[in-house]
């Protein structure tokens, strides 16, 4: 897993080897966006601080965020319960998506193209491989990527006590949007 952090920290702080001969896109601009709809209560948080890569030569890409960046909690004490007794950010300080897409398309023409992203999703520390699908909207040198997926809490050790699992949802729906301009 720390050797995942690596390659992902590498890959968006120092870029590619070959970045500037190959056509790679850096967000501009990007949000994720989370809820969890339990019986009790509903929760959502977004964050504004969404990085990210895509080398479409080499159909790569690497996504990170910190999770201290989310906003938007039903109280300060949501917010301070979500950082410390379920994501543990002290100790797991970022999630992060990195891998390659799948389909073999030609985004270097303007137009909307449906893509699956396959990698690795790092919630909590830890890595489960997913397939994501992705629309691209690619115009005038520039991509805007939307995408919707849910997350399984147990499938990243974030446990939900007794005492209030009716007020967490134990699958969480994500939504990411991201501008990309080229680099």
């Amino acid at each position: 897993m720390l050797r995942s952090i690596v390659a992902i920290t590498c890959f968006l702080v120092l870029g590619m080897q070959e970045g500037k001969s190959q056509p790679v896109y850096n967000i501009s601009n990007g949000t994720i966006h989370f809820r969890s709809d339990a019986p009790l209560e509903l929760i959502t948080a977004a964050s504004r601080e969404l990085k990210g890569k895509v080398d479409i030569s080499k159909k790569t890409f690497a996504f990170m965020v910190k999770i201290l960046s989310f906003n938007g909690f039903n109280s300060p004490l949501q917010k301070e319960h979500f950082n410390e007794n379920y994501m543990e950010s002290g100790q797991y300080p970022t999630a992060s998506f990195s891998g390659k897409i799948i389909e073999d398309i030609d985004l270097t023409h303007d137009g909307v193209y449906t893509v699956r992203a396959k990698g690795n999703l790092v919630i909590h520390g830890v890595s489960q491989e997913r397939i994501i699908k992705c629309e691209l909207d690619v115009k005038n040198s520039s991509i805007a990527i939307s995408s919707n997926f849910t997350v399984l809490l147990a499938d990243h050790n974030i446990a939900i006590p007794k005492i209030v699992h009716e007020k967490l949802a134990s699958e969480i729906k994500v939504e990411v949007k991201a501008s990309l301009e080229l680099q």
